[in-house]
């Protein structure tokens, strides 16, 4: 599609291991993968259905790792073998939308640059796909850097903050990002949501190709030099092996530390779309139904006085009686237990695991 004359891409990162919902999420097929809301569409085919109307398929770039090229291929059928950039290392997400803009750039000049996590939610598509065309014109105006920020629903501590205020000489509903927030504690949460200055950080981002290009060379000019080498060198036989060569030769850095954070003209719209990045697994009692008793349940499951859980079973019956606030993941080869106000720590038995030499069960 174009906008006013520019074509409008979609970058679609790809390439992550989706460690907190271990043990469905393994690395030879990660949470993007997986249909987590058990309606048979994996995350990342729904990412890329919402772009539906707003980019074509031939203008679909898919950035992830040879890894998982095949299962790439086989949920994405209509986005073209070309448009599937492996990284040759994990570079974090600066090196990899460098890799996206440089053929991007090389293939159809200045244009427009969408670029979306692979494993987040939405409930209004049709809310999120007109604030992502919002955020393409508004990227088109100038060297603008665009990120679509969550309005905040309660006090979340496990995303970044955007503070924002108003923005001169810019269409009305986009705002200037004053500073990027870590994840905050509890009473810091409240805060930020009280004052009513602070967005969620979304991950989504619009910017012309150009315009990265010029903040890579300006914040991160290793990872510039190397975006060039590799645009000068696509669609060429060398590409491959200029990429295999210079790529992990970037410093590791995400685009928001290494760029957004020092850029001048950045800019965020707010949105209220129904997003939630399903970042572990009591998530799923935002996204999914659940029953009377605020459970999210799959698979061969009965309870008894037990609400508000995560249960997930496998092969064979789960059974839970009196239990609050639990996860419990039944697998082939594993059985996750915990807490759920531990569920941002099951990353961390995918590090001992690691680290025993259990590569089997990653």
């Amino acid at each position: 599609m174009t906008n006013n004359g520019m074509t409008i891409t979609a970058v679609v990162m790809a390439g992550g291991r989706g460690e907190r919902f271990w043990p469905q999420s393994r690395m030879h097929c990660p949470k993007q993968f997986l249909s987590l809301t058990g309606d048979g569409e994996t995350m990342l085919q729904k990412t890329v259905r919402r772009l539906d109307g707003l980019v074509q398929p031939e203008h679909i770039y898919i950035v992830t790792n040879a890894e998982y090229l095949g299962l790439v291929q086989e949920q994405l059928p209509a986005v073209p073998a070309e448009n599937l950039l492996c990284e040759p290392a994990p570079r974090n997400t600066a090196p990899a939308i460098a890799l996206a803009a440089a053929v991007i750039r090389k293939r159809l000049g200045d244009a427009v640059m969408l670029v979306l996590p692979s494993d987040h939610l939405v409930r209004h598509e049709a809310l999120c796909a007109d604030f992502l065309s919002r955020a393409a014109s508004a990227a088109e105006l100038g060297e603008n850097l665009l990120t679509v920020g969550i309005t905040p629903q309660y006090p979340e501590t496990g995303y970044g903050y955007i503070e924002f205020t108003r923005a001169e000489g810019m269409p009305v509903g986009v705002y200037s990002v004053s500073s990027f927030r870590e994840k905050p504690d509890a009473e810091t949460a409240q805060q930020y949501v009280a004052s009513g200055r602070y967005l969620w950080n979304s991950g989504m981002f619009a910017w012309k190709a150009s315009t990265y290009f010029a903040a890579l060379k300006t914040h991160l000019p290793a990872v510039h030099a190397i975006a060039e080498h590799l645009s000068d060198a696509c669609d060429t036989p060398e590409f491959d092996t200029v990429l295999k060569a210079e790529f992990p030769q970037m410093p590791s850095v995400s685009v928001d530390y290494g760029v957004l954070e020092h850029a001048d003209r950045l800019y965020t719209i707010p949105g209220s779309f129904g997003w939630d990045d399903v970042g572990s697994w009591p998530s799923l009692r935002r996204v999914a139904k659940t029953d009377t008793n605020g459970n999210y349940r799959s698979g061969d499951t009965v309870t008894f006085g037990t609400r508000d859980c995560v249960l997930v079973g496998g092969k064979k019956l789960m059974a839970a009686v009196g239990l609050e606030h639990i996860i419990a993941v039944d697998t082939d080869d594993a059985l996750l237990i915990c807490d759920a106000d531990s569920a941002q720590d099951v990353k961390k038995i995918t590090e001992m695991l690691r680290e025993q030499g259990r590569g089997e069960l990653l």
